[in-house]
């Protein structure tokens, strides 16, 4: 492993999904809009074109709701990972860090830290299959080459 190798892992099964379902719905939310014209029924009241603009708003709203899981993502290199799920986001040195995991059945890996803590790496989804299996290694591979330098430079002194 190089000192400057970089790793950036992002899911692919899971942004299809949400890219297309993102245009799904502003679809139909547009089709919906502009169906509603006229009376709103035996009352007094009618549909406005503010009504109209109000529904593809909603559409649009649903639609960037949807584009939030697009977000994970994952960054390695020789001084730790930076890993962006859903909603937060984080940093860590690799010291910190005892290992990755990614257990049977899990929907996604996780980072196992010294304080027992579990950190999931959304970004390495099982629905990606091999893909979420090599990023794992390579993680594993980078976080193994800075426990050996680690090691390598408590036997020198």
């Amino acid at each position: 492993m190089s000192e400057t190798e970089l790793i950036r892992l992002r899911p692919r099964r899971i942004r299809l999904v949400c890219w297309a379902s993102a245009a799904v719905l502003l679809v139909v939310f547009s089709l919906v809009a502009t169906s509603l014209t006229g009376p709103t029924g035996d009352g007094y009241g009618t549909f406005q074109r503010g009504d109209q603009i109000a529904m593809v708003g909603l559409g649009v709203f649903g639609a960037l709701a949807f584009l939030l899981f697009t977000r994970p993502r994952v960054e390695a290199d020789a001084r730790g990972i930076r890993v962006r799920n859903v909603i937060s986001s984080y940093e860590l040195p690799w010291e910190v860090v005892r290992g990755i995991r990614f257990d049977r059945g899990a929907p996604w890996a996780s980072l196992e830290l010294h304080d027992d803590d579990l950190m999931p790496i959304v970004a390495l989804q099982a629905a990606d299959k091999e893909l979420a299996v090599d990023g794992v290694r390579a993680l594993r591979r980078l976080h193994q080459a800075h426990q050996a330098r680690l090691s390598g430079t408590t036997t020198d002194r």
